[in-house]
């Protein structure tokens, strides 16, 4: 008995050494990624060293940090509850004087108040070599405007009616930073079972690693069963998964890092929670998920890297500006926009998305249309996060990746962009895209950067 008890012992001190700790953690996270050429070392150096400081650069600039939502849409799947008691939780929206007036008196600009001009020039251009177009009846003109509408919802990867919306609202993101609010328990892990269960292309039969809270024990067969059958899956669905597996982990660094230490009468402080942190990825709490769910984190990173590195072209192009009605500003943010896009562009190990539905083109194509709609679906379950401050990042978060996947999925497009402006553009943008674009990537290449910070408090503990 006694002899029992001392193995117990030892066990619980071994698992509270932090040297162990730190091992735990980040075992695994390291060397090549799976279905990638690229590894965890070479995104740290990129990433830490020459990318993250431009991004945040351009994130504080007016452009990026005023973004347009509603967070008052009920949510489209079940009656949901709201925290928004929580002090932490509410979300404070701007006052129309807060806002830049090019970005408040133009809504829905695809690129900039001269690139309208120039688009509505192109267009009377197109009147007068199309002018049988007055002989068409106007049910034929509706049809046509349902063809086009349609042709650019065919495209989309989210909902993107917070842009119209009369109840939506300008946000200051770097007056609402992503932190920890205290929005937990089964309303909350309810929105990651729907999106992991029902869009992940999951059989419901398999059960997901992914345990609430923390972990209970439990033999590993469900996870050994569960990576038996996501290997089992064609590429593109396996990186689906991880796509959503990785923005999950990154929001979890991103609430580790920013947590509430200190709650009292004189003082509110935030920062790094170190036991927070081994609660959502240390090896052993986790069933051996945490190192995984890192990785992912990786493979996140590396799409939309690829992404940015793809929309070059459209960002290059003379008509589209950052337009917020401040010339010399907005000219020096857009030369810091294509900076960073020539730095991506220049990353040595890219993502190589020929791997992807490179079979049958039949197949191929609705493969990407079942994705899309995933996807799509999971942009909707965002509306029933009963937090608004955690509703506000999960939209811009989800409406970002979907942009990048939007992205990946328009080479073609992109490529074909027409280098006279009389021509209508194959491939666009609203200014809603490009700001979820560029912040989502800018909070995952926050969460690499934390990792960074995290392995050191977790080496100084030893």
């Amino acid at each position: 008995m006694m002899m029992k008890k001392l193995v117990v012992f030892l066990l619980l001190l071994v698992l509270q050494v932090p040297g162990v700790a730190h091992g735990r953690c980040f075992c695994q996270v390291t060397g090549e990624l799976d279905d990638c050429a690229c590894d965890v070392e070479t995104i740290d150096g990129f990433n830490n060293e020459q990318l993250f400081p431009k991004l945040q650069t351009l994130l504080e600039s007016d452009y990026f940090r005023f973004y347009k939502v509603n967070l008052n849409k009920p949510c489209p799947f079940w009656t949901a509850g709201s925290h928004c008691g929580l002090r932490d939780c509410a979300v404070k929206p701007c006052s129309p004087n807060e806002v830049p007036e090019g970005i408040r008196s133009s809504p829905h600009h695809k690129y900039s108040a001269a690139a309208n001009e120039e688009q509505l020039v192109a267009c009377e251009k197109e009147k007068h070599l199309g002018a049988v177009d007055v002989s068409l009846s106007q049910e034929t003109r509706e049809a046509l405007l349902d063809w086009s509408k349609h042709d650019d919802e065919a495209e989309r990867f989210c909902v993107v009616d917070d842009e119209e919306s009369p109840d939506s609202q300008y946000v200051d993101l770097l007056l609402n930073p992503e932190r920890y609010t205290g929005y937990k328990g089964p309303e909350a892990w309810r929105i990651w079972t729907s999106i992991y269960e029902e869009n992940c292309f999951k059989l419901f039969t398999i059960e997901r690693p992914l345990i609430p809270d923390s972990y209970q024990g439990g033999s590993g067969s469900e996870a050994r069963l569960f990576y038996s059958w996501l290997e089992g899956q064609c590429v593109e669905k396996r990186a689906f998964y991880r796509l959503i597996s990785g923005l999950h982990a990154s929001i979890n660094v991103h609430l580790s890092a920013q947590y509430l230490l200190d709650d009292s009468w004189y003082q509110r402080k935030w920062g790094h929670n170190i036991s927070e942190f081994r609660r959502r990825f240390d090896s052993d709490l986790t069933a051996g998920e945490g190192p995984k769910r890192l990785r992912n984190l990786y493979f996140l990173y590396l799409i939309e890297l690829r992404a940015l590195a793809k929309v070059l072209p459209f960002f290059k192009q003379s008509s589209f500006q950052l337009y917020t009605g401040r010339p010399e500003e907005d000219h020096k943010h857009k030369e810091l926009l294509l900076d960073i896009l020539q730095l991506a562009r220049s990353f040595p190990l890219h993502f190589d998305e020929t791997s992807l539905f490179a079979g049958d083109d039949k197949e191929a194509a609705k493969l990407k249309e079942d994705i899309r709609l995933a996807f799509l679906n999971i942009s909707k379950i965002m509306d029933c996060v009963g937090c608004f401050k955690c509703r506000l990042w999960g939209k811009l978060q989800t409406q970002g990746l979907g942009t990048a996947l939007k992205i990946l999925f328009s080479e073609r497009q992109i490529e074909a962009l027409p280098q006279s402006r009389e021509r209508r553009p194959s491939f666009q943008l609203s200014r809603q895209e490009v700001v979820s674009l560029l912040n989502a990537f800018g909070r995952i290449s926050t969460s690499i950067k934390e990792l960074k910070t995290f392995r050191s408090l977790l080496a100084e503990e030893r």
